[in-house]
């Protein structure tokens, strides 16, 4: 260490002048335009426009409150308060500002205090000092490391929002498929009725001779088969209502009661463009934080080859000191690496292979974006389509079953066509629940590829 007790400010001077005349600022990291194009393939184009038929105009935020539905976001709302997997990504939130916090700190100076005491052979003596260190950031290093952990806590707080809108997408989906299965409860339960009634004609015609025992045999065994779709649809309905009691936080008892109608589709809402995903999605937003930060821990990797700087201070006060009982000296310090086998090349490798990988992962998590978006955009068209189609077969099926029975009662068909017509009709039913569920879901994916905000 360089005593300067003579001339402390004058040396204090000249170093930290010329460090600052030596230091740099750090490199501005890559633009959002520079991080898609260098993720993606030179062959990839990101087309202006969608090529699925998607409505002009602005993404809607607040996207829960269009499905008029307070019961469903009532759940939501509990989900998002309750849900242990979203309070692991909160805790992996504050973990990354902590080191936020702990790589800024390195820019500042740290001051310890010290002190003691001592009594030999009744002589008292005493001592308070205090140290002052710091690392002078001459070229950047450390500006380097605090940018890249402060990305990193972008990064974190990101897949967190993310991690939020996904669990209320999934919450909503989680009702609706709950509805569905009450749904289907509910028409099993009213199957089991229809082919009960059907046995009990069957029975009573055969009891007066006007038809055969095999109708009875038919009647019977279509009422079997009810009756089991009837435990399978209570089954998949208790499933179904546990999986939701999970998100929720609850117990999984298949004591909660879900809605048994659906409620009407809302209107699919405008998609904007394929480059609005880039600043609405909180995972896009946090694979360009990791890019960046990765860009900075390879500029601090090249840095640490360079020579680093240190100032200490320290004073105080003693008992045993001459002959004012203070002292008080400062000193600089510089390392520079000359032989270390090739580990700081090595680790700036490392980081620039990590900044590569962290730019991968960017181009496919964008490449997913934009298949999300497109795919939702095809289907929600599709279901709407297929919705109408079912609901037309379910109206038709009705008038065949009615014309159907009537033929029967007066003896113009048989049992086993009264059957089958039945069965049709039971069957469109049951795909037209399953398709409303699905275009529910599919609208509410579409809301979460678009990004931004359920609130």
């Amino acid at each position: 260490m360089l005593n300067t007790l003579q001339k402390p400010r004058t040396f204090l001077s000249a170093f930290v002048a010329s460090a600052f005349l030596a230091g740099c600022a750090t490199a501005p990291p890559p633009e959002q335009e520079v991080i898609l194009s260098d993720a993606l393939p030179e062959t990839t184009d990101v087309a202006g426009k969608w090529a699925s038929a998607a409505e002009a105009g602005e993404v809607p935020d607040g996207w829960l409150k269009s499905y008029n539905d307070p019961q469903m976001e009532a759940v939501v709302g509990e989900a998002l308060k309750n849900n242990l997997g979203l309070r692991t990504a909160a805790a992996n939130v504050d973990a990354a500002a902590g080191q936020a916090t702990i790589a800024g700190a390195r820019l500042k100076p740290t001051v310890g205090l010290g002190g003691g005491a001592a009594n030999e052979a009744g002589d008292g003596s005493y001592g308070v000092n205090a140290n002052v260190s710091w690392e002078v950031d001459v070229w950047g290093r450390l500006r380097s490391l605090s940018a890249a952990s402060e990305q990193q806590f972008l990064a974190a707080q990101a897949t967190f929002e993310f991690a939020r809108l996904s669990l209320a997408a999934q919450t909503a989906k989680a009702w609706y498929l709950a509805t569905e299965a009450a749904q289907h409860r509910k028409l099993a339960e009213e199957s089991v009725g229809i082919f009960s009634q059907l046995l009990e004609i069957v029975e009573a015609r055969e009891a007066v001779g006007r038809v055969s025992d095999q109708d009875v045999a038919l009647a019977r065994a279509d009422l079997a088969a009810a009756e089991e779709r009837l435990r399978g649809t209570e089954g998949g309905y208790q499933s179904a209502v546990r999986s939701l009691e999970l998100l929720l936080g609850r117990y999984p008892g298949a004591e909660m009661e879900v809605a048994e109608e659906f409620v009407p589709v809302p209107a699919v809402p405008p998609a904007g463009l394929p480059s609005d995903l880039l600043d609405r999605r909180f995972d896009l937003v946090a694979a360009e934080a990791n890019v960046k930060a990765q860009f900075q821990n390879v500029e601090a990797s090249k840095l640490a080859k360079l020579p680093s700087f240190s100032l200490t201070a320290a004073g105080g006060l003693s008992s045993n000191s001459t002959p004012d009982s203070s002292f008080f000296n400062i000193g600089a310090n510089f390392l520079q690496p000359v032989f270390n086998a090739g580990a700081l090349q090595a680790q700036v490798e490392i980081e620039t292979a990590l900044q590569e990988a962290a730019l991968a992962s960017y181009g496919q998590t964008a490449l997913a974006a934009f298949n999300e978006v497109e795919t939702s955009l095809t289907n929600v068209a599709l279901l709407r389509e297929r919705v109408e189609f079912q609901s037309s077969a379910v109206d038709d099926n009705k008038i065949a079953v009615e014309r159907t029975q009537t033929q029967y009662e007066v003896g113009r068909v048989d049992l086993l066509s009264l059957l089958q017509v039945q069965t049709r009709e039971l069957s469109a039913r049951s795909a037209l629940i399953r398709l409303q569920n699905e275009e529910l879901a599919e609208h509410i994916n579409l809301h979460l590829a678009l990004g931004g905000d359920f609130e």
